[in-house]
């Protein structure tokens, strides 16, 4: 189930990453070139970095690369090595549940109630936030798998 999770993020991120990319080409051509800017590039590279981003994050999370601040001296880390991985596992088990999926799944809600959308493009915005609790529910699901494949802290 990991591996295809992790497949099909690589292909959405690049996917993502090209229409970003394609998106600020076409702005620079067309601004310079055309002398007629198009309108709605900086929306979806904004839209396009937002989904990016948080699902960067999932994929990071799941190949233990995200950012960890050492608060304790390494010396005594390196006594209870499987404890404090599954206290920081576990802590950001919690962050993804708490404000990722629960806060996430409340801000795109709010946003379909309110029906808000997007400016230049009238998307709604709860679609641009789905991304909030998408990556929410990786997060969650990478930081168990992590703790699980340790079993003992």
């Amino acid at each position: 189930m990991r591996k295809v999770i992790d497949i099909f993020l690589e292909k959405a991120l690049i996917l993502i990453f090209s229409i970003m990319l394609f998106s600020v080409i076409w702005q620079v051509f067309s601004r310079f070139l055309l002398k007629s800017p198009s309108t709605i590039t900086d929306e979806i590279s904004s839209f396009s970095l937002i989904w990016l981003g948080l699902l960067g994050a999932a994929y990071a999370t799941g190949k233990r690369l995200h950012l960890a601040i050492d608060l304790i001296p390494s010396h005594i880390v390196a006594k209870k090595q499987q404890l404090y991985d599954g206290i920081v596992h576990g802590a950001v088990f919690i962050f993804g549940l708490l404000v990722m999926v629960i806060g996430g799944a409340r801000l795109c809600w709010l946003t379909f109630v309110f029906q808000q959308k997007s400016a230049t493009l009238e998307i709604p915005l709860g679609f641009i936030y789905l991304v909030i609790p998408i990556s929410g529910l990786l997060v969650c699901y990478y930081s168990m798998e992590i703790l699980l494949r340790k079993k003992r802290f």
